[in-house]
């Protein structure tokens, strides 16, 4: 295993303390807390590790992650969390050590649009070409940044502090977040699935309206994976269905997979492949508008779980309220919140609009 990469900074202001209990706070709910003499902290998650330290006058901070992608997010959350909690009296800080001084984002890549592609009546196909292989592990979501038409595109870059410096009026790009449905890093490919909404949308217009030679700004990858399970459920609406095609034909053999898809038609299905044992159905509206229907709620509530419920996991995507509903069925099925992944992909009346972003 490499050494982690370590950076640092201390961070001027009134009140060290009270700001180190603010922001143990904020990290507490994703990440493990150690105290430490003199009422210090270290909170250690999945991207890395963050100590906080009281000083006379300053908060000293220091961060160590397993890449340079890891060390940015900690350096950037913890100055976003600062900000939020300084309001207009915000402190001046730069950090020092590994990357100090950088202004490139190290998860940004620019991409090219090489093809896109109807592949069902309601989901279009992006192909990018690029650094393809970044995205091929560490994660199943990109932040897809959309530039202004007829426009060069100006990309976001890391301030001295760790925050994000965003471009803005003329130059304001529009952030979405996808599935990478598909990575080739020796063609130096991937491929998006955008899901077209109707009417109007900026996801779903670009994906329409884009051609060959575009250029677009990806930020990632991201996104937690299943817990690794001899019996693995998989329940989504379309929204989801890249992000299942991707996991999919990562199972062992040896696993079951449970699948269950609500769509439109039959019309919207689509091939799956599987090393594991699949159980695959799909669920048609028939009509009914997306996240109008019980359809995955009554599907899940179907299904026959295996005694031991340490030996299962579940991944859902979809609708908010779906989701909290599918949320509480699992837990009364006796699924540890360890074992599961409930994300809420979009809201009924909200639809084009990225809850993740």
């Amino acid at each position: 295993m490499n050494a982690p990469l370590r950076a640092s900074a201390r961070i001027p202001l009134a009140d060290p303390a009270g700001m180190l209990d603010t922001l143990r706070a904020r990290f507490a709910p994703h990440a493990r807390l150690t105290a430490l003499d003199g009422g210090g902290a270290v909170l250690e998650g999945r991207l890395g590790r963050v100590e906080l330290r009281p000083e006379p006058g300053s908060l000293l901070v220091r961060v160590a992650g397993g890449s340079e992608a890891q060390l940015s997010v900690l350096k950037m959350a913890v100055a976003e969390h600062v900000a939020g909690c300084a309001g207009t009296d915000l402190p001046s800080f730069a950090w020092q050590g590994h990357d100090a001084g950088r202004r490139d984002i190290p998860y940004f890549r620019e991409m090219t649009v090489v093809d896109a592609a109807t592949i069902t009546p309601r989901m279009r196909r992006v192909v990018l070409a690029g650094d393809a292989a970044h995205f091929a592990t560490g994660g199943l979501h990109v932040r897809v940044l959309i530039p202004p038409a007829g426009r060069p595109p100006v990309w976001p870059h890391c301030a001295s502090d760790g925050r994000t410096v965003w471009p803005s009026g003329a130059d304001g790009l529009t952030p979405r977040v996808y599935t990478v449905r598909a990575v080739d890093p020796d063609r130096g490919e991937l491929a998006i699935d955008v899901v077209l909404h109707a009417g109007t949308a900026p996801g779903s217009d670009w994906a329409r309206t884009v051609r060959p030679g575009a250029r677009v700004g990806l930020l990632g990858p991201g996104g937690a994976l299943p817990e690794a399970a001899d019996w693995v459920l998989f329940a989504g609406d379309e929204t989801a269905l890249p992000a299942i095609a991707r996991m999919l034909p990562l199972l062992p053999a040896t696993a079951q997979a449970v699948v269950r898809i609500e769509v439109a038609d039959a019309a919207e299905e689509q091939p799956l492949a599987s090393p594991a044992r699949l159980d695959l159905r799909w669920l048609h509206r028939g009509g009914a508008p997306a996240g109008t229907t019980d359809l995955l709620l009554r599907a899940v509530a179907a299904l026959d779980w295996p005694a031991d419920r340490a030996a299962a996991s579940a991944w859902i995507g979809c609708e908010q309220a779906a989701a909290r509903a599918l949320r509480a069925r699992l837990a009364q099925e006796g699924l540890l919140r360890t074992r599961q992944t409930v994300a809420a992909y979009w809201r009924l009346g909200h639809q084009g609009v990225d809850l993740a972003a």
